[in-house]
């Protein structure tokens, strides 16, 4: 069963917007002192310490393809990697719809109609419940903060209006982040240069995809994400393999 903002993951979540307000200074205080490439990873630790999850990754989305920035651990890292390989979950649709999507049962019912093949997968990995935050604005959405638990359950409205604040927070790292790299004329901080570098990766193998099987972008993206999952590897693998030559998609393939 499928936990949504006002029963609804469509709708907005109401509340007090000065609560929230106060409890994202409160997020960003206990991060101070931090390296600002440091921040996405602690308010991930954050996350974990204030709410009833298990795990917490964040992942930067660009043409419908994340890649993983942060995790607080491995299983959280795995199934950000997931979602991002089969180009399912959570994490794809909060994108999509710009509003939260909780998945508050993985094992059974709406949840696993809607996402069958990542809910069989997370579950495997030990995580029965995902909830998907968006960050970014009004206008804009350029990731999610994403939060696991090895239990099915839903968030309370209080623990809801918490995980908004760290959205809030990681969105203003982000954004600082965004302002140091052009401070200093784009050079970003080691772990942001290995971001950039599988993105590069990513639409590099896309293009070459398509030139080896003449196909467009969208079925390019499919091949690479389906020889991925079935080879059990990640998305940002194969490609690393496509780039290097160590892999190449003959036709009729």
């Amino acid at each position: 069963m499928t936990v949504r903002p006002r029963d609804d993951h469509r709708g907005a979540v109401g509340g007090d917007n000065r609560s929230a307000d106060h409890e994202q200074d409160g997020t960003a205080a206990r991060a101070r002192g931090t390296g600002a490439g440091e921040i996405p990873r602690r308010l991930c630790a954050v996350a974990v310490d204030l709410l009833p999850v298990t795990g917490a990754s964040v992942s930067l989305h660009g043409d419908d393809m994340p890649v993983r920035l942060c995790a607080s651990n491995a299983q959280a890292a795995y199934v950000a990697d997931i979602q991002a390989t089969l180009g399912e979950g959570p994490c794809q649709s909060a994108v999509r719809s710009a509003r939260p999507v909780l998945a508050c049962d993985l094992t059974e019912g709406h949840d696993v109609d809607r996402w069958p093949v990542f809910a069989e997968e997370a579950t495997q990995a030990g995580v029965r419940a995902a909830y998907s935050l968006p960050l970014g604005d009004d206008a804009v959405c350029v990731g999610t903060l994403d939060l696991y638990r090895d239990t099915p359950g839903r968030l309370s409205a209080d623990e809801l209006r918490t995980a908004r604040a760290l959205a809030g927070a990681m969105t203003m790292a982000l954004m600082a982040l965004s302002r140091e790299a052009d401070d200093r004329g784009r050079d970003l901080p080691g772990w942001l240069d290995g971001l950039a570098a599988d993105h590069d990766d990513l639409y590099q193998a896309i293009g070459m995809i398509m030139a080896q099987l003449g196909v467009g972008a969208h079925d390019a993206l499919s091949r690479l994400r389906a020889h991925a999952f079935a080879h059990g590897r990640t998305a940002a693998d194969v490609a690393g393999d496509v780039v290097e030559h160590r892999l190449r998609f003959p036709r009729g393939s």
